[in-house]
């Protein structure tokens, strides 16, 4: 497991406020490939997922990286 060093940030514009999140480079390269395969921009695609947050007490970050390993099960 990296070191939280290797973090790689990210803003986004989520409900009107610029938001960052930290996720290891191989999350966001699934993130990248998700949206890609849905023909949305990675911007979109968080967008979505934030969206579809049941409970914003979750981080993000955590719905994330959740969402990636979910795509990566799929195939």
């Amino acid at each position: 497991m990296r070191p939280a060093r290797h973090l790689r940030k990210r803003s986004f514009q989520l409900a009107g406020h610029r938001t960052s999140v930290a996720l290891e480079p191989e999350f966001w390269a699934a993130l990248e490939a998700a949206a890609r395969r849905r023909g949305l921009s990675l911007a979109a695609l968080v967008t979505e997922i934030d969206t579809a947050r049941a409970d914003a007490s979750h981080p993000l970050a955590s719905a994330l990286r959740l969402h990636a390993l979910a795509e990566a099960g799929r195939g």
